[in-house]
């Protein structure tokens, strides 16, 4: 497996390609191995809510942060690409979770700001990208910001885009190479952020039955577009839709093939 900067290096160019690094994202090592074997992955990402929910806790760091980081660190051991991974907001102190992260394998991750003030979310993202240097690496932070999925009901989405950019123009002035705004599926929402910020600079969650084609994503000049729980859904839809066929008296998919 290549060394951790080499890792993270070639995670970073993902980033700023002119492709877009689209992640099915992972949650133990069979899905892992699975989603590595695919054609053209060269990446992958955890999802804290898929990682929670296999251990039987509710997303938002109800999982404990050692449980969580054994799960990525098995993920990173079973596979030979680089994996960045959902820190949710930091467990507390952004900073040492990253570190423990990077000693786990992680090259990458995600952190919330939860919409918390602004000079307390540049602070923690310096944190994490100073957690990278410490190690040596150019941890790749996927600086999320929350304006979007914590906005109350019904508010004024051009605010709430205009929040979105200030915070995330914040987040890149502080090292952050790209940005995430979940709860944006609208093309002219994610032209107006990819104007702000720059091309190869927005990471989006790709959502079923709202989201744009990835292909339409990179056109536009998304940098990322990650699936965050809804791959473990889509799994999980599979496996009922098999069980109510075999208890209606049927059989199992005859597409099913030995991937595990």
């Amino acid at each position: 497996m290549p060394d951790l900067a080499t890792r993270a290096a070639t995670l970073l160019d993902l980033h700023t390609a002119p492709e877009i690094l689209a992640l099915a994202n992972v949650w133990d090592v069979a899905s892992a191995r699975v989603v590595a074997g695919a054609d053209g992955v060269r990446a992958l990402a955890t999802a804290s809510h898929s990682i929670a929910s296999t251990f039987g806790y509710e997303d938002g760091e109800n999982i404990p942060l050692d449980l969580h980081l054994d799960m990525a660190g098995r993920i990173v051991a079973a596979v030979d690409l680089p994996v960045t991974m959902d820190m949710e907001a930091g467990y507390g102190d952004p900073g040492e979770t990253t570190r423990r992260a990077i000693a786990a394998g992680i090259v990458g991750g995600n952190l919330e700001d939860q919409m918390k003030p602004l000079d307390a979310s540049v602070t923690a993202v310096e944190a994490v990208l100073a957690a990278g240097r410490d190690a040596g690496i150019d941890f790749v932070l996927n600086a999320r910001t929350d304006a979007f999925v914590r906005a109350a009901p019904g508010a004024d989405r051009a605010t709430l885009l205009d929040e979105a950019i200030r915070r995330g123009r914040a987040y890149l002035a502080a090292g952050a190479p790209v940005v995430f705004v979940p709860g944006v599926v609208a093309r002219e929402e994610i032209a107006a952020l990819v104007d702000a910020l720059g091309p190869q600079r927005l990471s989006v969650i790709s959502v079923p039955r709202r989201s744009l084609p990835v292909r339409e994503l990179q056109e536009m000049g998304v940098a990322r577009v990650s699936t965050g729980p809804f791959t473990q859904r889509v799994a999980l839809t599979a496996l009922q839709d098999a069980t109510v066929e075999l208890l209606a008296g049927g059989t199992l998919p005859e597409g099913t093939r030995a991937l595990n």
